[in-house]
């Protein structure tokens, strides 16, 4: 039997996209982006919009808006763009009010800027900033201008070699900066230009590679950027420090960046954020210099004047920090009294508030403001109002603006992508929340996602989803590449188990993984697999599939060799480890150090005991293996090991891989073809459908 339903993969992936939206001064606009995609023709188009906050309805600036990027007021109607050229970029300026009118150029850059920023700085002054990539000497740099070599080769003398999804060259990130007159009509970049404030240093930012606006900031007296510190290797540490740029008109040459110094912390830093006066600084602050999955410690400056007071809210005396929550986004109040943060709390990511200063801070935990979903983006609602405009989603919407009244703890929809699901047929009532037993003094959370048409009197086949990380988790949040509605809506049950090593249910349970890959974390989802068995009925155990990407795929490859690998009629397994014995041919070995305990020739025993190679000889369960040949995080040789084990084995197998695609399946027909896939195949064994050869046209070999 076929299962039809409204929610596809063809649906999701080509359902419009809206990015943040970034209300102007007075809070009566806001800009935002939308992006769609066409099977039909495969285009992938972006239109502009500005929504007016008080009705929600939306009006489009540019229809096709595909060469411009990173909408940014400087005045309540007035906002400038970057626009790509052949070679290089340009920012222009449009009018808000004028939709359809054509763009003024400022001026044309020989590079890519990116990560726009603005500020007020005078009456008719505007500071802004940007990141570009820069040469050694400093310049911008444009690959346009490159000369072909002669030969391919390259040397490399240091770590890294290659990071993410691509080697690593001379050219950095740095953070550019620049004053906008308006002069008459129009608005002039002040001489000199753009200025690198990173230039003669060793510093980068935004950090690679993943940073992008939130690793700076600036202000009426200065900029603020995170950088990786130039005396530790960064493929061995995570140590990134705060840097301060004084300036007090944006056109001077950049001063020598100040480093802001955290005593025992030492870990990651990020997101800082000036106060509206520009006189404080907030930012996070991880402690340990290996350890990418540490509480981050809310900070504060509060006289960026005087760099060596630096002050921990919720700080401790045994070090572990009174607020067992993460901090994320961070935005101060209108009069900078107060600051709202973003924060997991048990499978949600909600809005908290709390006094700007730690000494009132630590007098009673911060204030939970939201209650469901999941926050993205906050931010203040025009200059002289109290209240904030949150970007948030969930399982059921892929993007929601709401207004937050901080006094009245109250939140009002303005505008949601999907009409709160109801465009792709799917309800809240569908998600749900269970807890079991975890293999300690510890309960386990996992998020429920039914069918649309559910029928309590029926019993549908589980699929169990297992998340990456491993310090991560499932939460109420919208996801295009692991979206649990794909499996509700094909028929299943999906159950979403966030095990020890999950983030948002405090540090402890987030820390207890290291060491432990295949230890807590599987009995935890062996207990989780019997709580269902005895208590949802409407479950059909015996039907049930597996899934799981990176840490996820790892756990998949251990469940194989384990007793929970005989109750699975089938496995999924996405850029997964196959042997954690070939942990150091990945890129971030800070990662693998923390978590293995120490490097392979001082800890070889803890790499041997969890190594799901080890268990090779139990694999007997129909597995599908998926994995990127970009993926320089698990290289492909992960994916292959696994899949001639299979083979070799007499294993029902198959092998998908993108030769384009990364640690993420990112391209939408290579996404059409994952979901294909991988629906073909747990249908297969699952009994939903008989094929599973799905997704026709896709060479086999």
């Amino acid at each position: 039997m076929t299962i039809m339903a409204k929610f596809t993969p063809e649906a999701m992936l080509s359902a419009p996209r809206r990015s943040s939206a970034t209300p102007n001064a007075t809070g009566t606009l806001a800009l935002y982006t939308v992006s769609t995609y066409s099977f039909e023709s495969q285009v992938k188009s972006s239109a502009l919009k500005v929504l007016d906050i008080k009705s929600g309805q939306s009006t489009t600036f540019f229809e096709d808006a595909a060469a411009f990027s990173e909408p940014t007021w400087i005045s309540d109607s007035e906002f400038v763009l970057v626009k790509k050229l052949d070679k290089g970029t340009s920012l222009v300026v449009a009018d808000a009010t004028k939709p359809g009118s054509e763009t003024r150029e400022i001026q044309a850059f020989d590079g890519s800027i990116s990560n726009l920023k603005a500020h007020k700085i005078g009456q008719d002054t505007v500071a802004i900033a940007c990141s570009a990539l820069a040469t050694p000497s400093g310049e911008m740099y444009n690959p346009a201008n490159d000369k072909k070599p002669l030969s391919s080769a390259r040397v490399y003398t240091k770590l890294f070699v290659r990071h993410w999804d691509t080697y690593v060259t001379e050219n950095k990130s740095a953070i550019w900066y620049g004053a906008l007159k308006r002069d008459d009509d129009s608005w002039k970049l002040q001489e000199p230009g753009l200025v690198n404030a990173l230039a003669g240093t060793q510093l980068e930012s935004p950090f690679p590679p993943f940073g992008g606006a939130s690793d700076y900031d600036i202000g009426s007296y200065g900029l603020a950027f995170v950088s990786s510190d130039p005396d530790i290797n960064p493929a061995i540490h995570t140590k990134t420090n705060v840097y301060y740029v004084p300036l007090k008109t944006f056109t001077e040459k950049a001063p020598a960046a100040q480093e802001i110094k955290t005593g025992q912390l030492q870990g990651y830093s990020m997101t800082p954020v000036f106060s509206h006066d520009g006189k404080q600084l907030a930012f996070k602050r991880m402690r340990h210099q290996q350890y990418e999955s540490d509480k981050p410690r809310l900070m504060v400056v509060p006289d960026i004047k005087d760099l060596s007071n630096i002050q921990e809210f919720y700080k401790s005396d045994d070090g572990e920090g009174s607020w067992d929550q993460r901090p994320d986004a961070i935005v101060w109040s209108k009069d900078d009294s107060e600051l709202f943060v973003s924060a997991e709390y048990h499978g949600r990511t909600l809005l908290y508030r709390l006094p700007s200063s730690p000494l009132k801070a630590a007098q009673k935990l911060p204030e939970q403001i939201t209650k469901e979903g999941s926050v993205r983006d906050v931010v203040n609602l025009g200059d002289d109002s109290d209240r904030l405009l949150i970007h948030s989603n969930s399982l059921i919407d892929g993007s929601e603006y709401s207004i937050v009244d901080p006094q009245a703890s109250a939140v009002s929809l303005v505008s949601s992508a999907s009409k709160q699901g109801k465009s792709f047929g799917l309800s809240k009532s569908q998600v749900s929340d269970i807890w079991f037993q975890g293999d300690g003094d510890y309960k386990v959370h996992a998020l429920v996602m039914k069918p649309s048409n559910f029928d309590s009197s029926k019993k549908y086949p589980l699929a169990m989803l297992i998340h990456g990380g491993p310090q991560g988790a499932w939460g109420d949040s919208w996801s295009t590449r692991w979206n649990p509605a794909i499996f509700a809506e094909a028929g299943y049950v999906a159950v979403m188990p966030n095990p020890t090593g999950s983030t948002g249910y405090g540090q402890k349970l987030t820390d207890a993984i290291a060491c432990d890959w295949g230890g807590r974390p599987y009995k935890d989802l062996e207990n989780c697999f019997e709580y269902i068995a005895k208590n949802m009925d409407y479950v059909d155990t015996d039907r049930a599939v597996g899934l799981g990407a990176s840490y996820g795929g790892y756990m998949v490859n251990w469940i194989q060799g384990h007793p929970l690998g005989r109750k699975f009629k089938a496995l999924v397994c996405h850029d997964g480890i196959f042997s954690t014995m070939n942990d150091w041919s990945t890129e971030e070995l800070f990662f693998v150090i923390h978590d293995m305990g120490g490097t392979i020739w001082d800890n070889r025993a803890m790499y041997e005991k969890w190594d799901p190679a080890r268990f090779t000889g139990e694999w007997v369960t129909p597995q599908l293996i998926i994995h990127g040949e970009l993926d320089y995080r698990l290289p492909i040789t992960e994916g292959l090991a696994a899949f001639n084990v299979l083979q070799a084995r007499g294993v029902p197998s198959r092998l998908l891989m993108f030769p384009d695609e990364n640690h993420w399946v990112l391209k939408h027909e290579n996404s059409l073809v994952w979901h294909k896939e991988v629906l073909g195949w747990i249908n297969h064994y699952s009994g939903l459908e008989e094929n599973a050869d799905i997704a026709r046209g896709i060479p086999r070999r």
